[in-house]
């Protein structure tokens, strides 16, 4: 069973608690909750490893508009699983199982009326076993993660995306070593 750490917990029951407090973003399509899934790699040749995430998209804020771009802001809490190469003195492939949220701000080109959008964010993540592959070793369960994306929507009420995402994942030197993973991913979201 995967243990969540304190702070954790407390980023998940802060956000719960903000949510009804804060403004909907002005964007139709930016202020619906969706769910999502992506799949992303971290290249490392013959030792790459995959993933596979299931989320959802939680609307929170959005600050007045801007002068080329709208911005808003949401939660993004996930279920992931990274199927890697185990070192090479022990072969085969080993699944990592991992929850998180990333707190997510969204740039809308076009004053918001642009189909396209950018998005950066930060968040928090606890796998069940420690990350070690030929090439990687990582030291925690806990991990600091950071996102950067670009995308488009599409469809009725522009309620479809798709992006490609840059996400980064280390413990920022709580415990050594601490090389880090970087994964690039392709999602797809739905908002109902």
């Amino acid at each position: 069973m995967v243990k969540l750490s304190s702070s954790f917990q407390a980023l998940l029951l802060a956000s719960a608690v903000c949510a009804p407090l804060v403004a909907a973003a002005d964007t139709p399509s930016d202020r619906i909750t969706g769910a999502y899934v992506d799949l992303g790699r971290a290249p490392h040749g013959a030792d790459s490893s995959n993933s596979l995430t299931l989320g959802v998209a939680v609307p929170y804020a959005l600050t007045e508009s801007m002068r080329s771009g709208a911005l808003s802001f949401y939660g993004d809490y996930f279920l992931s699983v990274w199927n890697a190469p185990l070192p090479r003195d022990q072969g085969g492939w080993h699944n990592y199982y991992q929850i998180g949220a990333i707190g997510t701000f969204r740039w809308r080109f076009a004053g918001g009326d642009s189909p396209w959008y950018t998005e950066a964010g930060i968040g928090v993540t606890q796998m069940n076993d420690i990350y070690h592959t030929p090439d990687r070793e990582f030291s925690t369960r806990f991990q600091f993660t950071e996102a950067l994306g670009v995308g488009y929507s599409f469809g009725a009420e522009r309620r479809q995306e798709v992006s490609l995402r840059f996400q980064h994942f280390s413990n920022a030197d709580i415990k050594t070593p601490n090389p880090g993973e970087n994964w690039f991913r392709v999602r797809y979201l739905y908002r109902f």
